[in-house]
């Protein structure tokens, strides 16, 4: 059995052991769809008032918005127990990952495989609410679909998939990483549901370049809705998301060998 099909084969393990408990992944399914509901709800009552932020419609935004948030899924979907690295650092269960038969990053990602199809539901509607209407007056053409589908989103989840692994990654000299991801990965997601117009300059390079979550919608949403720059602008975002993670992983490797278990 190669590694590909004993990590189909954990995955399917872990979605059977979640299935396990059906009320409480119910539950959890509709309130995570009910607070993103209110999380967007509350944009669009804004901009319903004002018409526009800074040259950003509804529809606009509603695609940065949506964007990021099925980006989001992904990443949590298969790398969930990536984001909570922190939890086996300082139960010290990650001495028992080390010793089994896959790579160790490999065999965190199939932890605890975590389906959300409350943030599928409202990611979906609202990308394709903001996508129909972008269609309706000719702002995008129907390229615009695949284009998000199969090109924008995906390289948003390895994006923030690599920052999330580069985050964790501190993990292994701090220990304790839930307050700096709150800064990279909660504050810099959140951020980037708006324009960047938004923000002063120094914010934005940020965003850009060292917490790249930008890279992952907003520079795609420049060329897919606004038409901004050229054809080269999605290969140029994949590489970079590709680059950024063969460096998180590269310091990923560096963190293992400064692990020490907790001795208990």
């Amino acid at each position: 059995m190669n590694y590909f099909q004993m990590y189909l084969l954990l995955i399917r393990a872990s979605v059977r052991s979640r299935m396990q408990y059906t009320f409480n992944f119910w539950f959890s399914t509709l309130l995570a769809a009910i607070v993103n509901a209110m999380d967007f709800l509350l944009i669009s009552l804004v901009l319903w008032k004002f018409d526009r932020i800074l040259g950003w419609s509804l529809y606009e935004i509603g695609y940065l918005y949506a964007t990021i948030m099925l980006s989001k899924m992904l990443f949590r979907m298969f790398a969930n127990d990536v984001h909570h690295l922190e939890k086996y650092l300082i139960s010290g269960d990650l001495d028992g990952l080390l010793i089994r038969p896959l790579p160790i990053l490999l065999t965190l990602m199939t932890q605890n495989f975590r389906l959300m199809p409350g943030e599928l539901i409202q990611g979906g509607i609202i990308l394709t609410l903001s996508l129909s209407h972008l269609l309706e007056i000719g702002q995008v053409s129907w390229w615009a679909i695949p284009l998000t589908i199969l090109a924008v989103i995906p390289t948003g989840a390895v994006l923030l998939f690599a920052i999330g692994l580069g985050t964790v990654t501190f993990g292994f000299w701090m220990t304790r990483t839930s307050e700096l991801q709150n800064v990279t990965e909660d504050a810099a997601r959140t951020a980037v549901q708006y324009p960047l117009d938004l923000y002063p300059g120094w914010l934005k390079g940020i965003l850009l370049t060292l917490v790249p979550t930008a890279m992952a919608n907003y520079i795609p949403t420049l060329y897919v809705v606004r038409g901004m720059y050229g054809w080269w602008v999605l290969p140029a975002v994949t590489a970079f998301a590709f680059v950024f993670l063969l460096l998180m992983y590269r310091f990923w490797q560096l963190g293992l060998t400064k692990y020490q278990s907790t001795g208990s």
